[in-house]
């Protein structure tokens, strides 16, 4: 068997309300590129990697001349002629690498008639939990619906979504609005859900200082922990030195030189392994072997998923022994999807890991085109850019937060 074609497909899908987020926003929308890789017998693999638009569809055709004729099942040969650790200081493929990967296991997964999770070792959940997810958020600019941005509306939106999806953990993305009251939006939010888990995420954005001060506030929480409260891993570790709650990071962790400097000198806990950070579901496997090595928790991070992606989450987090936390999800955000049957479903906060060969989902095609029209129309948006405050750009550590106050409603292209 061998590659006969690789394809790349630019969508943006649209979300219930634009996302904020410490260094900017979603602007209402997410930008992916769908990957196919045909093989010689007919077979098609599906992949998928953030944003890119017309720059990854061109990474994409210029790696055809290299991998058309390559065995699928060569995997480790794959990851040499695409993302060579030498190499990549200049092409930096890893995300590229990662999509190739997910097609290619699917393109095995079909032929040997196997879910993915098979061909990694053997499934030992059949469903994968997840975590609420709450981001503050503009108001949608079409119909007005779906702001976040006050205690209240933080504590109704996780509600309905326990009460629609069955959640149990509940993790407020934050670094938006200053500290102080992103802290009383957090107890609040501990207070109406007290037998929930809880965790917080300020995407790395304050100083050692702001931290240590947020982090003793929270220690009488149920916390699962405090993710990246601060940029490096020097800043974490003089963080966890003065804070009793376990540290995560997806940010200060993302390859196996930084995971070796933290086994040699903890600075961090919990290890977030996201199959396109790290390079494809294998790589995040090995890593997560290291951190048992080490008793490092580990949890899966999510980087703004479609399905496909979504499905590569699912079968890692069905296969990983020392998984003892939720992943973590945009999904839910989303209006729609670009695979047959539509969004996946939670069943008491959790996703059934696919069963059918491969990774187990399948192009819609007519949602691939709608989505890749949408995208040819709006273009890309600036993900760390704010649209309601033109010229702003965050400092690190930040002290330019936007006003709780502050509900005007934003013009964003739809």
């Amino acid at each position: 068997m061998q590659i006969r074609d690789i394809r790349a497909t630019t969508v943006t899908v649209p979300l219930e309300a634009p996302l904020r987020h410490a260094n900017g926003c979603h602007w209402g929308r997410f930008v992916r590129t769908i990957v196919e890789v045909e093989t010689d017998n007919g077979l098609i693999g599906l992949g998928e990697m953030g944003g890119g638009g017309e720059s990854a569809e061109a990474v994409f055709r210029a790696l055809k001349t290299s991998l058309v004729g390559h065995d699928p099942a060569r995997l480790e040969e794959m990851r040499f002629r695409v993302a060579n650790p030498t190499a990549s200081l200049y092409n930096n493929r890893t995300q590229v690498l990662a999509a190739l990967e997910f097609a290619c296991l699917d393109i095995l997964g079909q032929d040997w008639g196997v879910p993915v999770s098979e061909i990694l070792g053997g499934r030992l959940r059949d469903r994968v939990r997840f975590a609420t997810y709450v981001f503050f958020r503009y108001p949608n600019p079409r119909t007005g619906a779906g702001e976040v941005r006050t205690i209240d509306q933080v504590i109704r939106q996780t509600r309905e979504w326990k009460r629609c999806f069955g959640f149990t953990t509940h993790k407020l993305k934050a670094g938006v609005f200053p500290p102080d009251y992103e802290l009383e939006v957090y107890r609040a939010l501990a207070a109406a859900f007290p037998g929930d888990s809880l965790r917080f995420d300020p995407n790395g954005v304050w100083s050692v200082e702001q931290a240590i001060r947020f982090g003793q506030a929270i220690e009488d929480l149920r916390n699962d922990y405090l993710e990246d409260p601060v940029f490096g891993l020097n800043g974490m570790r003089r963080t966890r030195q003065m804070v009793r709650v376990p540290l995560a990071t997806n940010t200060v962790v993302v390859n196996f030189e930084q995971l070796a400097a933290n086994a040699l000198d903890t600075a961090v806990d919990v290890i977030l392994l996201d199959t396109t950070f790290w390079g494809g579901i294998r790589a995040c496997l090995k890593a997560a072997a290291v951190c048992d090595t080490f008793q490092l928790g580990v949890a899966v991070h999510s980087s703004g998923e479609l399905g496909i992606q979504l499905a590569t989450m699912l079968h890692l987090g069905a296969v990983l022994p020392n998984l003892t936390f939720a992943a973590d999800a945009h999904y839910h955000h989303l209006t729609d999807d670009i695979i047959e049957g539509g969004l996946m479903h939670y069943e008491d906060g959790a996703i059934r890991v696919p069963e059918g060969p491969g990774l187990g989902v399948r192009l819609n095609r007519e949602k691939l085109r709608e989505y890749a029209e949408l995208y040819r129309r709006l273009g890309g948006y600036p993900y760390d850019q704010d649209p309601a405050r033109p010229g702003w750009a965050p400092t690190v550590p930040n002290d330019r937060w936007a006003d709780p106050a502050d509900g005007r409603p934003v013009e964003i292209p739809y």
